[in-house]
């Protein structure tokens, strides 16, 4: 393991491009799902998604309602995290409380603080993250809008 992993990253992302970025993302965390959604009016919209397992691409779960999404809070509060949505009460009666078991995310935006959309991992499993490799997730997120 190298001892910058954000320029690991950087160089991944210039050299490869988004989707093997997000797949070197995806290698560090337990979660099954790394993804970049864009905010398009009313729906978050991906833009790129790695699975874990490989069963699901990003036509998949191309667009979910932004109000049906996990993205509004990460966008609204500056980050969302939950491990167990199922037993989250800010989450009672969302739609996907208990289906996106455990989610990740943190607000993405260019220019002039223009907000762009979401950077996150997601399982329909509980997963947890840890503090560090959070820490981490919150470099990445400003990194990544130079590569959209």
């Amino acid at each position: 393991m190298s001892l910058n992993p954000l320029a690991d990253l950087e160089t991944v992302l210039t050299t490869a491009g988004l989707h093997q970025g997000l797949t070197f993302l995806n290698q560090r965390v337990s979660h099954r799902f790394t993804a970049i959604y864009r905010l398009d009016g009313l729906m978050m919209r991906v833009v790129d998604m790695v699975d874990k397992e490989g069963g699901m691409d990003a036509s998949t779960l191309e667009a979910v309602p932004l109000g049906d999404s996990f993205c509004q809070f990460a966008m609204k509060e500056g980050r969302f995290v939950t491990t167990q949505s199922s037993q989250d009460t800010r989450l009672n009666v969302h739609p996907y409380q208990g289906v996106v078991e455990s989610y990740v995310g943190l607000p993405l935006t260019r220019g002039a603080g223009e907000l762009f959309g979401t950077f996150c991992h997601y399982d329909f499993t509980g997963r947890p993250i840890s503090d560090e490799e959070y820490v981490f997730l919150t470099q990445v997120a400003s990194l990544l809008p130079k590569f959209l």
